[in-house]
């Protein structure tokens, strides 16, 4: 097997797949035998290189090393084109590039889902306060939070229970999935841009959202509708100014449940 013909199974097996592969399962594509031919082939082309590397080295006999390496030449192949090689939270994938969404969208009757204002702030809260309660949206809210709204979260995937707050009742607490990156084209939380600029994303939206609804048309497709809230203002809570998720130290009042989301990358 030559690296050209290991490239070529890796994209096609990224066409095909309908999920992002990560690179431990694009190595099962191919047995030990047709890795360890191409890793000879890279050596016989460059025995200086692999002389002089450190052993732990991913040099060009590593199998890793032979799949990321068709994985860049896929990427460099597709400059200039209509896809792209996207590396996510979960692997890689290809997908048609962003800025030809308006024309390609076009092949499709289906409009894409539409969210409502409660359910995209409830959202922002989980991903920007996480581990976070129900009860502590609502508080920064100021209104309740439908079940509904939650039950939408959790069947779309993007968001998990994570733990229990070792307070009385000892409320669920809830964060992200490797799911919501994906969608969100994430390769980790630290991308998400500041909270304002979420706002200012979405407000212009959800605009448009209300004039279609005062027209009679519900555009909010599976998003639930603030229905249900309750009526007048809950005590004003201060919102936290968001910080790295991920990196932020847990309170001792956590437990924590095992994470159903880890992949290999």
């Amino acid at each position: 097997m030559q690296a050209d013909q290991v490239q070529r199974v890796v994209e096609a097996a990224l066409l095909v797949a309908d999920e992002p592969l990560s690179v431990e399962r694009l190595l099962g594509l191919f047995t030990e035998a047709e890795l360890a031919a191409v890793a000879e082939d890279a050596r016989e082309a460059h025995p200086a290189a692999a002389a002089e590397a450190p052993p732990d080295d991913e040099t060009a006999d590593n199998p890793r090393t032979v799949v990321r390496a068709a994985l860049t030449a896929i990427e460099r192949d597709a400059d200039g084109r209509g896809y792209e090689l996207a590396r996510i939270a979960n692997g890689y994938r290809l997908q048609v590039r962003q800025e030809l969404s308006p024309w390609v969208s076009r092949l499709f009757d289906e409009r894409p889902p539409r969210y409502s204002r409660a359910l995209l702030e409830t959202l922002a809260l989980i991903v920007y306060r996480q581990p976070i309660t129900r009860g502590e949206v609502e508080d920064v809210r100021g209104v309740a939070v439908s079940a509904s709204i939650m039950r939408t979260l959790l069947e779309r995937g993007w968001i998990r229970a994570v733990g229990q707050r070792e307070t009385p009742g000892r409320p669920t607490m809830y964060g992200t999935t490797r799911a919501f990156l994906s969608y969100f084209n994430l390769r980790s939380l630290s991308e998400l841009p500041p909270l304002e600029e979420i706002k200012s994303l979405i407000e212009p939206a959800l605009l448009e959202q209300g004039d279609a609804n005062d027209a009679g048309d519900d555009p909010s497709g599976e998003a639930p509708s603030e229905e249900g809230e309750r009526e007048g203002p809950a005590p004003p809570v201060e919102p936290e100014a968001p910080g790295a998720p991920e990196d932020a130290a847990e309170p001792s009042n956590v437990v924590r449940l095992p994470n159903a989301d880890d992949a290999d990358s």
